[in-house]
């Protein structure tokens, strides 16, 4: 067997900082905006699915200009900490986003609809900054910090940052009324200035790792080389893992935009913070632990309990209403999404060309983000056209999504099964070649 590689105290320092307050920021863009603009500008589903799916757009074509650059310089650090520090001032503008400034810069306009076209055309912006800072840059700093010994168990603890950031941001925001448009202001401010701190204290604790700027590479080649079908043909086995993850990603996007409004509207739940927290901190006690199966017995052994996992998970989700059941279902439910995140994440890496990882996260975005964020959240609003509605004081009605959309999920996962298999060919016609 190969030798583990060692990664530093500083290189576990800042992969925990820089990936703790980044997916933060993406809990509160991904779960709380959209409560943002149900809560204060009354948006439907269909509001709800356009700003998760043009989010996804600038996601994906910014960290395909972005990775594409930062592997022409040769540099990941400034594009990572320039790109906190502007992220950061982005999401605290989310703070003058209200009713009552919106009413005097538009006083012949509903509030509410310019409340929502402001949300999402912002959500636009902080989405460049942040995937220029995070997916680009800080994705290709990982694969070029680790090598194939170590990269499972990097990625296990960068996979469960997500349910940590999820349990923080739960925790943090227990202490706020969220139909209070103060609280908003707090909360964005307060995220805002922690985004920025980290970006300077990256100047301090990111190391630049050793590679060479890409001088003789054509930028414009670099953006659309993943797509190229030579490329394709000779890493099979990676472009096959990204549509297994974007199918995934889709199973997962049905439900994850209503998720906590399913738990505080649907069901009623007012302290949905207190059953989810421990699901939350038991999944990324998992998912730290899981990175290192990957290492061990490779793809298959870890991927298949994760989707089983996840399948279970939703189906209890769909079936049951009861806490106890609810609490099950959600532990199952995070914990298949966040160990198949460090499962694919860790494959990803190891069959990314050497010398191209800010190149391939353009591709990883399509994957991960793009097709999962515009497929899944108009599946999830289309089964919830027909959902129940309720009329809120001034006049106006919200939607109350319902248990369909885990079904709907648990049968798209359920359709990740044959090209998994794929994988699993190939990897095994791989390895007889090498033997």
């Amino acid at each position: 067997m190969q030798k583990k590689t060692k990664l530093s105290g500083r290189f576990w320092a800042a992969l925990a900082v820089f990936s703790f307050i980044g997916q933060v920021a993406w809990v509160v863009e991904n779960m709380y905006f959209n409560v943002f603009i149900y809560k204060m500008f009354h948006a439907g589903p269909g509001d709800i699915s356009t700003m998760v799916a043009a989010s996804a757009v600038a996601a994906t074509l910014t960290t395909l200009l972005v990775g594409a650059l930062s592997d022409k310089v040769g540099k990941r650090k400034i594009f990572i900490c320039l790109g906190y520090l502007l992220w950061g001032v982005s999401i605290w503008c989310f703070a003058w986003i209200r009713s009552d400034v919106i009413r005097r810069l538009f006083p012949a306009a509903s509030a509410a609809s310019v409340g929502v076209s402001l949300v999402i055309i912002m959500d636009c912006v902080m989405t460049f900054f942040g995937s220029s800072a995070n997916d680009a840059c800080f994705n290709a700093w990982l694969t070029d910090s680790t090598d194939s010994t170590n990269r499972g168990a990097a990625e296990g603890v960068n996979a469960m940052m997500p349910l940590i950031a999820v349990l923080a941001v739960f925790g943090g925001f227990m202490g706020f009324d969220l139909n209070r448009s103060d609280a908003w202001v707090t909360i964005f401010t307060i995220i805002g200035a922690a985004v920025c701190a980290v970006g300077v204290l990256g100047v301090f604790l990111i190391r630049e790792p050793a590679r060479r700027a890409g001088e003789k590479q054509s930028y414009f080649r670099n953006i659309f080389y993943g797509f190229r079908p030579s490329v394709m043909r000779r890493n099979r086995i990676l472009y096959v893992a990204l549509l297994a993850y974007a199918i995934f990603g889709i199973a997962i996007q049905i439900f994850m935009p209503y998720l906590i409004l399913y738990y505080n509207v649907s069901l009623a739940m007012d302290n949905y913070v207190l059953v989810m927290a421990p699901a939350i901190l038991i999944a990324a006690i998992i998912t730290a632990f899981y990175g290192k199966l990957y290492d061990r017995a490779g793809f298959r052994a870890a991927i298949l309990p994760s989707a089983a996992m996840l399948i279970l998970g939703c189906l209890c989700l769909f079936l049951f209403r009861r806490v106890p059941l609810v609490f099950a279902g959600s532990l199952l439910m995070l914990t298949g999404d966040l160990t198949g995140m460090a499962v694919f994440g860790a494959i990803l890496r190891d069959y990314t060309p050497e010398g191209r990882a800010g190149q391939f996260q353009g591709l990883r975005i399509v994957s991960q983000v793009l097709i999962p964020m515009v497929i899944g959240p108009a599946a999830g609003a289309r089964i919830l056209r027909s959902a129940a509605k309720v009329v809120n004081d001034d006049g106006t009605s919200s939607f109350i999504p319902n248990g369909k959309i885990f079904l709907a999920s648990a049968v798209a996962a359920l359709v990740m099964i044959p090209v998994l298999l794929w994988i699993f060919r190939l990897q095994k016609k791989e390895k007889r070649h090498e033997d």
